[in-house]
């Protein structure tokens, strides 16, 4: 009797053992699942050309939404494009009324890595797929062709990280202006130093020191720049105001319309010049004119030559101390006459009468 009962006891133990771990296993599946296994679900096949490394319990999306997954891949037995590879659909039944009978079925990618998936881009048709119905193939892009894509920029990606490492190993080892500042001494000491300088500026600026220190600290200087930029904004007010010349300059029309006038007259007398027009355009553009003066300024050249070599009287006045000196007596007996007939001009009013 005591046995029957402990063998009963074992029996019990391992039945709720056996019981606990169905039950464990259940739940852990359905936390980790991202289907319900409760949902009711139904069979949809989609015909493809190729799998493209489709494998079952991949996910289906419609448009990006998860409504089922792959339970079966495998030939259809037909030789008509896009009919040849059979994809049976497992789609939770609450979502076939979403699916339209017209949707487009292609593989996609899940991931960079090479998860496939089935992707169905829903239609435009009022009439859902059935149970057991099948949905059309459409056109996308090679999924080897994206891979490839992909790699390439992983590739790139690698390159740029490997030289990123080489600058990261030349800066360790001090090359370059970064690397200095990292690991040069004497460089961080100068630096140091002028930052050292920098708040000692700081430290009179704030104290009031310098020009600089009075303009942040001196209130009668604060006041004096205020009083004239106050100055400069009246200036600015009555020039906007048409006052004074620079304000006539800026408002009054009629200055404007007589500056426009006399722009217009330069321009013409500009014109004329360029025209060979009068004295001054002859100047410019007369060759024979040109000639003439180039010819008297020869005659003039010449001229003054000869003075300077002492020839004619202007020469000889130039260069003939004796000549001078016969001039500067006559200029000096003349100044003496002239002062004596103002001191006495009876004299040479009486020579004059002696003469008649």
């Amino acid at each position: 009797m005591t046995t029957n009962k402990t063998s009963w006891a074992k029996l019990r133990v391992g039945l709720l053992a056996i019981a606990a771990l169905v039950l464990l296993t259940a739940l852990i599946f359905y936390i980790t699942s991202s289907t319900n296994m409760f949902e009711a679900r139904s069979k949809v096949f989609a015909f493809l050309d190729t799998s493209g490394g489709l494998l079952k319990n991949a996910p289906v999306r419609l448009n990006g939404v998860l409504v089922g997954k792959v339970t079966d891949i495998g030939l259809s037995g037909e030789n008509r494009q896009n009919r040849i590879i059979k994809v049976t659909l497992e789609i939770e039944d609450k979502m076939l009324p979403s699916i339209p009978n017209d949707s487009k079925v292609t593989i996609g990618a899940e991931n960079l890595l090479g998860a496939k998936l089935i992707a169905i881009k829903k239609g435009a048709s009022t009439t859902p797929i059935a149970k057991g119905g099948e949905l059309p193939s459409g056109s996308s892009a090679e999924l080897d062709d994206i891979q490839a894509q992909a790699s390439q920029t992983i590739a790139v990606l690698q390159n740029i990280l490997t030289k990123a490492e080489g600058i990261v190993g030349q800066v360790e080892a001090g090359k370059g202006t970064i690397g200095k500042l990292l690991v040069d001494e004497e460089l961080y000491n100068r630096f140091n130093n002028i930052m050292k300088e920098v708040e000692r500026l700081s430290t009179a600026l704030n104290a009031g020191k310098g020009t600089l220190g009075k303009l942040l600290s001196d209130e009668t200087l604060y006041n004096d720049v205020r009083k004239t930029l106050g100055r400069m904004d009246q200036i600015v007010a009555d020039i906007q105001a048409g006052q004074g010349t620079a304000g006539k300059l800026l408002k009054d029309d009629s200055i404007y319309v007589e500056t426009r006038a006399s722009i217009v007259e330069m321009r013409k007398l500009l014109a004329d010049l360029n025209e060979g027009k009068g004295t001054a355009g002859q100047l410019l553009k007369s060759d024979a004119l040109a000639k003439q003066l180039s010819a008297t300024i020869g005659r003039v050249d010449t001229m003054l030559d000869k003075v300077n070599r002492g020839e004619g009287s202007l020469g000889q006045l130039l260069v003939n101390p004796s000549l001078y000196e016969n001039l500067d007596g006559t200029a000096v007996e003349m100044k003496g006459l002239m002062k004596d007939f103002r001191a006495n001009p009876k004299k040479f009013l009486r020579i004059k009468l002696a003469l008649f």
